[in-house]
């Protein structure tokens, strides 16, 4: 129960009575500059890669990649907690995210993202559609700051049995 109210805080689904806390986060490069690495107040860490077109080892998550997988964590956990708050049976939950960025600019910001919700069990496909809707739309504060951002953000759900 208390991870989840932790999990639902981030990413600011109304589980919680609050969706805003002070975040602390440290980044520190690591091996000469090839990487860096972030970690939280919770010791947390998440690797960052310089890609080999700027002189880095171009292994793991660049920082634009790990934007839309915080996307894809924080709609999933959405869709999952409203899900079950619906008593629904989901068996399984994968996301496949691709985007493309403004070309030729500097920042190349985000320009379309797409977020497809694989969803498997014996869900109810008006309430699987519905959550998938309130994440992207309302609750999903990683899907709001691309939005601000100027990405135009789709999704679509699928339902396996």
């Amino acid at each position: 129960m208390i991870i989840r109210r932790i999990l639902s805080v981030r990413c600011g689904n109304p589980v919680s009575d609050t969706n805003t806390f002070p975040m602390k986060m440290i980044v520190q490069s690591q091996q000469g500059g090839q990487f860096t690495t972030a970690t939280d107040e919770y010791g947390n860490s998440i690797n960052f890669y310089v890609p080999e077109s700027a002189g880095g080892a171009g292994q793991g998550f660049r920082p634009m990649q790990g934007l839309i997988a915080s996307l894809g964590g924080c709609a999933s956990i959405d869709v999952l907690l409203v899900l079950h708050k619906q008593k629904q049976p989901v068996e399984d939950l994968r996301v496949e995210i691709e985007g493309e960025r403004v070309p030729n600019t500097e920042p190349a910001l985000w320009q379309t993202v797409n977020i497809v919700f694989f969803i498997k069990g014996a869900v109810d496909p008006e309430k699987a559609n519905r959550a998938v809707e309130l994440s992207m739309t309302k609750y999903c504060s990683v899907a709001e700051t691309l939005r601000q951002a100027g990405a135009a953000l789709t999704w679509e759900v699928r339902l396996e049995a």
